[in-house]
């Protein structure tokens, strides 16, 4: 079999760092890209042949057109392109920073839809590659304090979802990853924007409260395990569309569905009230 390229972003630390070791563990060939290259640069001093080092921020046009032709000049094309760096900020929607959520939608979706049609003519001259967002439990089922970076997944999920309805004709595949808590360290990476503010206490107060808290063992994703099972998402022969990673994941994300499956029903009546008579009949969606 032939060795695929992936190229993946925030692959200095995290889930980005355990993919792009797990991937090249297993034969294939990584560009590992970050916005600062040590951790990237160790690891494809282990892997000489078959990985390669850049620096990437997301939001930089030159930075996304260097990466893909660095890339393509040492492997050829991009077969997987993972969208996986992002940043988050904690605080409730009213006492976030302006600049603060709206570098967080420049880095969560900005950057990767970007990346994504940076990537996509290689692809659709070869007519073959994956597209690989990594969205969030948060990406479906907001919570108070994390609004914004909900947000953002949740922007990148809609994304995603016309993405593959638009490719996948053409023999190109997409898929949204949605973890749960990991391991990976994020409880130092996550920031809290702005001052709190009294009324919030109850809500996103006890959210900032309770980071000053965390420790790792109140994570239950095993980083290399999701590793694992993004590689073989994305080998599968008939790839999901949709992949929940995490015990969390699983019991928020089903939470979610049953409340919005029961408004959706209780609703069907008023739905259908609102329409023209006999409108339905003829609707073209």
């Amino acid at each position: 079999m032939s060795r695929k390229t992936w190229l993946i972003t925030g692959a200095s630390s995290g889930l980005g760092k355990a993919l792009a070791e797990h991937v090249l563990a297993h034969g294939d060939q990584v560009v590992a890209t970050a916005s600062s290259t040590k951790a990237t640069t160790e690891l494809a001093a282990r892997y000489p042949e078959t990985a390669l080092a850049l620096r990437l921020d997301v939001t930089d046009a030159a930075d996304r057109v260097a990466a893909v032709r660095a890339t393509e000049e040492r492997f050829g094309g991009i077969d997987v392109l993972v969208n996986n760096a992002a940043i988050d900020f904690v605080g409730a929607l009213e006492e976030q920073e302006e600049s603060d959520y709206r570098r967080l939608f420049e880095v969560n979706f900005f950057g990767a839809v970007e990346l994504t049609r940076q990537v996509l003519p290689g692809m659709r001259a070869r007519r073959t590659g994956t597209i690989v967002n990594v969205s969030s439990m948060d990406g479906l089922a907001s919570l108070p304090a994390n609004g914004f970076y909900s947000s953002s997944k949740f922007a990148l999920e809609g994304f995603t979802e016309a993405l593959w309805q638009e490719i996948e004709p053409i023999g190109l595949r997409a898929m949204i990853i949605q973890p749960g808590s990991f391991r990976t360290g994020i409880e130092n990476r996550t920031k809290v924007s702005g001052e709190a503010i009294e009324d919030y206490a109850a809500t996103a107060g006890a959210f900032r409260a309770m980071m000053g808290s965390l420790t790792p063992e109140m994570f239950p994703g095993d980083p290399e395990r999701a590793a694992e099972a993004i590689f073989e998402a994305v080998n599968a022969p008939e790839p999901a569309h949709w992949v929940v990673l995490g015990s969390d994941a699983q019991r928020r994300i089903g939470v979610k569905l049953d409340q919005l499956r029961a408004e959706f029903e209780a609703g069907r009546e008023l739905a259908f009230s609102t329409d023209f008579p006999g409108a339905a009949e003829n609707a073209v969606l």
